[in-house]
Order: C-alpha cells, then structure tokens, then sequence
C-alpha cells in the first residue's frame, strides 16, 4: 500500500499534470475575462446603455437651461449671505472698552493693560524664584499676563449675562403690564431702570439716558445689544421695531416673548443638567495629569525635578503641556451643547 500510494503523489506531482491544471485555469480565467468583455456588445446592453446615458444627457441640459435663471439667483442670494457674514464677523471684533462694559467693570483699558502686566511680572518672577528656568518663567508670565486676565473678563462676562437673564423675562413682564394698563412704552422702561436689580437695571438705565438725549429707539437697541450681546435682547428688539413700524398688540407680542424667553432658559438649564456628569468627567480627566505631578513632587522632588532643570524635561514639558492643552479643549467642546 506505501508503494502504491508513492506512485499516486508521484502522478499528482509529475510536472506534465501540473502545467495541464495551470493550463487549464487559465484558459477559465481568460475564458471568464473575454465573457465580461464581449457579452455586453453581443447582447446589446452597451447600446442599451448609451441611449440611456444619451437621454439623460439631454435631460440634463434641459434641465439647467431652465434652471439658469434659478441658479443666477441663488447664486447671488449666496454672495449677498456671505458679505452679510462677513459684516458680521467684522463686527464681532469687539474693542475691549466694550468687553469691559459688558463685564460691569469701570475701569479704563489702560489699567485693564497695566494689570495685565503686573499679574505676568508677579506670576513669572514666582516661576522664576522657585528655581524654574528662564525659558519656563517667560512662559509662565506670558500665561498670567494674557491669558488670566482674560479668561478671568470672559468669566465675568458670562457671570453678567447669566444674571441679566434670570431677571430679563421679569422685566419684559412689568412691560406687558403696563402696557395693559394704559401706560406708555417710555414709562415702562423708566420703571424697570428702577426697580429692576442689576445687571437688567443699568442696560435700561443707558436705554433711557439714551431716549432722553433723542437717540432713536432702534439705535438705543442696537447699543444695548452691543453691551449685552444675547439673542433674547435681539428678540426684544425686534419686537419693539416691528410694533413701532406696523402697529398691533405690543403687550401681547411682549407676553409671547416673556414665554419664549422662558422656555429657552428652562431648556438651558436642562442642557445643563444634562451635561453636568460629562462636564465633572472632563475636570477630572484634565486636572488628574497636574495633580499627579504636584503629588510625586511633594514625595520626591529629586525625581520630578529634572523636567524643570534640565533642557530634555523643559521639552517635555512643553509638549505635556500642548497636548493637554488640545485635550483640554476636545473635551471642552465635546460637553458644550448647542441649542
């Protein structure tokens, strides 16, 4: 039996059978390509197709030609969206005198800049005494110069506006009832330069100031938008535009808003919410790598010095320090919803 199954692998293995298969397989492949190639034409599918593709052709030129007055139109309604958005972009290049207005602060840009340069001086020559490197304080007093200073003015202002919203609806409100109640518009806004708390009050004290001294309306709303740059302040003026041009029942209109504008901070509260675990996990996340280090500092500084005195560690942490940076800020607009 071994001999004979010797003489059968022998066979299966001869060379001759081998180059039969090979030949056979690819007389099967050629065999399969010429099939593919060929049976279109000899069908007349590929005509088939050609007509299709002729009438579609048409069907398409026709379609554009009647279209080209449409797409003109279009065109143009995009260029004129895009210079709009270009105004507008060169309008959110708010001066800092203006940043300070909507941050309730009265101080003068000049001593916004001088305190900048004292809180970069102060935080470099911290850095700098605890033994850091020069490379190191500049970066340090570059942070505590720009950066603190406005962070610290974006969080006021964010602070301001979250106030000016918890009370806006109460004064939209006192409109309606007065409205209802015989009283002029000019009366109304004078009553809530009064008893309204801040920061509602100042915005319409400037909004009577500016009345009295015979701006318009429209404009004095513009101004306000410009301090207090919030879409429920948008909508309260063009409410107040649209009654002045077309009539109506402004108490009504206002009573809308009041609920309109309700509604929005309900839904920001519950975005709130809703986002508050992410939110804690993204703090964790970021403040773990600091804290960390600060921890093996305080039980062994002589191994976590070295990134601080030597050139190789400065490097690291700069990069440390990019790359927590991009993650800070991944994290950050991945738990911010808009809505």
């Amino acid at each position: 039996m071994t001999s004979s199954a010797a003489h059968w692998e022998n066979a299966l293995l001869s060379p001759e059978l081998v180059q039969l298969a090979a030949m056979a397989l690819a007389g099967l492949a050629v065999g399969g390509v010429v099939y593919v190639l060929v049976l279109p034409f000899m069908s007349g599918e590929r005509k088939a197709e050609k007509r299709v593709a002729t009438v579609a052709q048409g069907q398409a030129r026709a379609r554009r030609t009647a279209l080209a007055p449409l797409q003109t139109r279009k065109q143009q309604v995009q260029d004129t969206i895009k210079n709009i958005e270009a105004r507008e972009r060169a309008k959110r290049r708010v001066p800092l005198r203006t940043k300070l207005i909507r941050a309730g602060l009265s101080i003068k840009p000049r001593t916004y800049y001088l305190l900048s340069l004292a809180a970069g001086l102060f935080g470099g020559l911290v850095v700098l005494v605890t033994g850091s490197s020069p490379i190191v304080s500049l970066l340090a007093a570059f942070a505590c110069g720009f950066g603190l200073p406005r962070f610290v003015l974006s969080r006021m202002i964010k602070r301001r506006q979250a106030k000016f919203l918890v009370e806006f609806a109460n004064a939209i409100d006192i409109i309606v009832r007065g409205v209802k109640s015989g009283l002029p518009l000019s009366d109304c806004l004078q009553i809530i330069a009064v008893e309204s708390p801040e920061p509602v009050r100042g915005a319409f004290v400037d909004l009577v100031e500016q009345q009295k001294v015979g701006v318009p309306l429209s404009r004095a709303f513009e101004r306000m938008y410009e301090r207090m740059p919030l879409q429920e302040v948008n909508f309260f003026a063009i409410v107040i535009a649209i009654q002045a041009q077309t009539g109506g029942n402004l108490a009504e209109a206002l009573s809308n808003l009041s609920q309109v504008l309700r509604d929005r901070y309900r839904l920001a509260a519950k975005v709130k919410a809703f986002s508050a675990e992410a939110k804690t996990s993204a703090f964790i996340i970021g403040s773990l790598p600091p804290a960390v280090m600060l921890l093996v500092y305080l039980s062994s500084p002589n191994y976590i010095s070295l990134l601080w005195t030597e050139k190789l560690g400065n490097l690291m942490l700069i990069g440390s320090a990019i790359w927590m940076l991009i993650g800070i800020l991944v994290m950050r607009k991945m738990v911010n919803f808009d809505y």
